[in-house]
């Protein structure tokens, strides 16, 4: 097997993204491999198909546009250009599988956040990827 070639950088934009980040931002530098960056916007609208279906369409690309902002200037403090920086709105599991399989990644990396007690039986973002994801996936340990 050789070097990671794409690494695909998964972000919340949470204040433990910048740890994340540094973290693929290294590991890219090392391999010399390509560094972009997800974030994803999962909005789900109380009343789907009720009256209010215009407001939650027009609340989700104001989600969007806002995750845009904020997602270009957490880019920017990595150096990664505005090509490699995508924004998606759906299933936050299903969008990272999905960008995943179109940039050909070799590497997912996300945050990763310790269970104990019930939490252990609830199906976390970092479980569901490692399942479905078609490359290897590191879980950046998040305290």
């Amino acid at each position: 097997m050789g070097n990671y070639r794409r690494i695909l950088l998964v972000v919340d934009l949470a204040e433990q993204s910048e740890h994340i980040g540094a973290r693929a931002r290294d590991l890219a530098k090392l391999m010399d491999a390509e560094l972009s960056v997800l974030h994803v916007v999962e909005y789900v609208p109380v009343e789907p198909m009720g009256e209010t279906l215009l407001p939650a369409v027009q609340i989700e690309e104001e989600l969007v546009q806002r995750a845009t902002k904020r997602l270009a200037e957490f880019a920017e403090g990595l150096g990664i250009g505005a090509a490699r920086r995508q924004v998606a709105a759906g299933n936050i599991k299903a969008e990272i599988v999905r960008a995943a399989q179109e940039q050909q990644s070799d590497l997912i990396v996300l945050g990763c956040r310790e269970r104990r007690g019930p939490s252990i039986l609830v199906n976390f973002t970092e479980d569901t990827v490692l399942h479905a994801a078609p490359c290897d996936v590191l879980g950046v340990r998040l305290r």
